[in-house]
């Protein structure tokens, strides 16, 4: 057969590949591979659940969950308030703030769709507003220069912390004072930076963050009164009685998430040193293998997060990503090219936007995800490296 195979070339070249030794595939390293705690250390919780029959509506689980996070935020007045997930919790601390139906609510377009999302679904109009270059953030001043040349009424602001970041909340307190503006801080990848102020911070426990819950988030603030405003707002405007005295959605946190929220929250420790040593290692690796590219403003820079964003040289990013998937390693534009290009907010207005557009042409996500070990840091630095090395001499 071989003889024969030989003497007809077409046939030997469609045959021969299939007779071959099979190549093993090489992996593609994924940019996220979400972690959550294991059956087994659930399981207690979820055996407290059966025993008392308490699924949803602020049960034990909750409670607890909400004690432990304020506790662990330094929190004496105010409180937590858990919710079925970030977007929820921005949307339920509109409503509570009362801000004025069909005003603009000022945020950045550099952000995650769901910030825009919730200021619509409490009635409010997005407004969006270019970042600073050194945070990636709104700054204050910046905003308030905004304000003096916007003739339709701002109601709030919301304020992103860009991919688990700090933000300074003295800024914006002061800010909220002399404009009389309400302030809300969506810090939905934040919880390692978050700060308790009297301005509500928003944080998720998504599958994705660095505390997950499966699903989930919550939202803090020193503010007693906002609390307990914020609580009838997850629950369908209800105060101390079965009538809705309150604009409001249904958006409390079941047991069943509070419960792996506590399973997590035990091993927090552990899961924050974790990140913190990932970051580590790439900002020795990117520094030390991609010199054409930068890692976001102050990353890793006493505050862990669970992603890792790049900023590459002009015009390189879509062959870049397509240079490293051939590579066998996966990145993402976590915020895509900003809020203010997506369909759904088309008609938003919105100011001079240069910033957002060069960050949402250039950056990428690369990828961070527990069990990551420095191998695994120093050959996406690597790929990257060679990435662009071609590209950057074209």
């Amino acid at each position: 057969m071989t003889s024969e195979i030989g003497q007809l070339p077409h046939i030997r070249e469609a045959l021969l590949p299939s007779m071959s030794p099979p190549r093993w595939k090489v992996e593609v390293m994924p940019v996220l591979r979400p972690k959550l705690p294991t059956t087994t250390e659930i399981f207690p919780y979820l055996r407290a659940i059966d025993e008392r029959r308490w699924y949803s509506n602020w049960g034990p689980l909750v409670k607890q969950l909400e004690q432990k996070l304020s506790s662990h935020l330094g929190l004496t007045t105010g409180g937590i308030v858990t919710t079925a997930n970030a977007t929820a919790g921005l949307t339920v601390a509109l409503l509570a703030l009362e801000v004025p139906r069909d005003s603009l609510c000022l945020m950045p377009s550099w952000t995650f769709s769901a910030t825009a999302h919730a200021a619509r679904a409490a009635g409010l109009c997005p407004w969006f507003h270019d970042v600073d270059r050194q945070t990636w953030a709104l700054d204050p001043g910046a905003v308030l220069e905004t304000l003096k040349n916007i003739p339709q009424p701002v109601g709030a602001v919301i304020v992103v912390s860009p991919f688990g970041a700090p933000v300074d909340v003295a800024a914006w307190q002061a800010f909220e004072d002399r404009t009389g503006v309400r302030v809300i801080i969506d810090a939905a990848a934040a919880f390692d930076t978050a700060k308790a102020s009297r301005i509500p911070v928003v944080v998720s426990l998504h599958a994705t963050k660095i505390l997950p819950a499966g699903e989930g988030g919550f939202v803090a603030t020193t503010n007693t009164q906002l609390r307990d405003r914020m609580i009838a707002c997850c629950n369908f405007g209800f105060n101390g009685s079965r009538s809705a005295i309150l604009p409001a959605l249904n958006a409390k946190m079941s047991e069943y998430h509070a419960a792996v929220g506590l399973a997590s929250f035990a091993n927090w420790t552990t899961t924050r040193a974790r990140h913190a040593q990932i970051m580590e290692w790439y900002r020795a690796a990117v520094a030390g293998q991609s010199p054409k590219v930068s890692l976001q403003p102050g990353y890793g820079e006493g505050w862990a997060a669970s992603t890792t964003s790049v900023i590459l040289p002009p015009g390189m990013a879509a062959d870049t990503e397509r240079a490293l998937m051939q590579k066998e390693i996966e990145v993402r534009a976590w915020w895509g090219q900003g809020c203010h290009v997506q369909p759904a907010f088309a008609d938003c207005p919105r100011g001079p936007l240069p910033i957002t557009e060069d960050l949402g042409a250039r950056v990428v996500g690369l990828p961070h995800f527990l069990g990551m070990g420095q191998r695994d840091v120093d050959r996406v630095a690597q790929r990257l490296a060679e990435a662009l090395g071609p590209l950057s001499q074209n």
